[in-house]
């Protein structure tokens, strides 16, 4: 077959064409794709607007949400979903979207499981957002035939829970914020609230337990319990019948306070700062939120928000606060201001709602 030679510059000519038909094509894909929705950058936000925009992602996703914390260092939201759906929802409310294995439901299954058949004496566990599973920590005073029980529960979890050991030991920190005291110890004041425009104050409910009237650090009385909730609960409304000051702030012990002009829920990864009597002002991050402590005796407090401040006897019912936010009253913990350790905390937003109380 006799093949026809094309011209030379026909060719270049055919050439150039297809070379612009490429590049055309290069050019329209591009623009194409330039088109395509991109994802929203995860917004700037505080920890307390964090945590306000946790809440309604929650209401608004369902059970396909999974969790959520604060990443402090990109000041963004983390939200774990348990598909790319329910992601796209998440990056478009400005937060990071984060695909995970185990649903809230799955979560919440394992720890009926741990109350069910690990209920031992000196040990706690919490939901933990940032590895998806249920923390669950024993003390030193759990025995080693204790342990194995443990392990084997939480062995029966698979991916959904860990178990690890701390050193100290947990407990309730009765003994002395401003000290307030009374016949069974000493705590530390927490938050001034009002009610029907009366003044009182919230402290830890295991104080009120323990301690019916209060007398401040001249030993004058100050108050009289009205309500307590301890254990599940660990908050105390104590209502003023002196007349002294009541301001809406924390004691900083450097001669200034912390004005407080609310109450915020708290997150994890949240910065927040602790004032105690015994130990005075110490920060620290939440590391766990919906936690359950056995203090022993049958004092189990569940709902709890754990984190990695320290703090000793005589702080409890204390603040912790972020900013001008109060989050927490200072439960219990094991450790100390010295070696270090973890607390756990009342959320303030549920005494408040509990009692009929505000902030101010």
């Amino acid at each position: 077959m006799k093949h026809r030679r094309i011209p030379r510059r026909r060719a270049a000519l055919a050439g150039a064409g297809v070379a612009a038909l490429v590049a055309a094509g290069v050019t329209f894909q591009s623009a194409n794709a330039s088109e395509a929705p991109a994802t929203p950058a995860p917004r700037t936000l505080s920890a307390t607007a964090a945590g306000q925009l946790a809440h309604t992602l929650l209401g608004d996703l369902g059970a396909d949400a999974a969790g959520t914390y604060y990443d402090a260092r990109a000041k963004s939201l983390v939200v774990n979903v348990l598909d790319d759906s329910a992601a796209r929802t998440v990056e478009q409310a400005g937060a990071k979207a984060r695909v995970v294995e185990n649903s809230l439901a799955e979560l919440k299954g394992a720890r009926t499981t741990l109350t069910a058949h690990a209920a031992v004496p000196g040990t706690s566990w919490a939901t933990d957002p940032t590895t998806n599973k249920v923390v669950v920590t024993a003390d030193r005073t759990v025995s080693e035939a204790e342990w194995a029980k443990l392990t084997k529960v939480v062995d029966g979890l698979g991916a959904k829970a860990e178990l690890k050991r701390t050193a100290g030991e947990y407990k309730p920190f009765l003994a002395g914020g401003d000290a307030i005291s009374g016949g069974g110890g000493r705590c530390s004041l927490g938050f001034n609230v009002t009610k029907g425009g009366q003044p009182y104050f919230l402290t830890a409910g295991h104080c009120t337990e323990a301690i019916s009237t209060w007398s401040d650090s001249s030993g004058t009385v100050v108050g009289q319990n009205e309500t307590s909730a301890f254990p599940d609960n660990d908050y105390g409304l104590v209502k003023y019948t002196a007349d002294v000051a009541h301001p809406s702030e924390v004691n900083l012990y450097n001669g200034s306070a912390q004005a407080i002009s609310g109450a915020a829920e708290a997150t994890v990864g949240m910065k927040v700062t602790r004032s105690g009597s015994t130990t005075q002002v110490h920060d620290g991050t939440v590391t766990g939120l919906d936690a359950t402590v056995n203090y022993g005796n049958g004092d189990i407090v569940n709902g709890l928000i754990q984190t990695d401040v320290c703090a000793e006897p005589g702080d409890s019912g204390r603040s912790l606060f972020s900013g001008s936010s109060a989050v927490g009253l200072t439960s219990g913990g094991s450790g100390d201001c010295t070696s270090g350790g973890e607390t756990f905390f009342q959320p303030v937003t549920e005494a408040l709602s509990a009692t009929g109380t505000q902030i101010g």
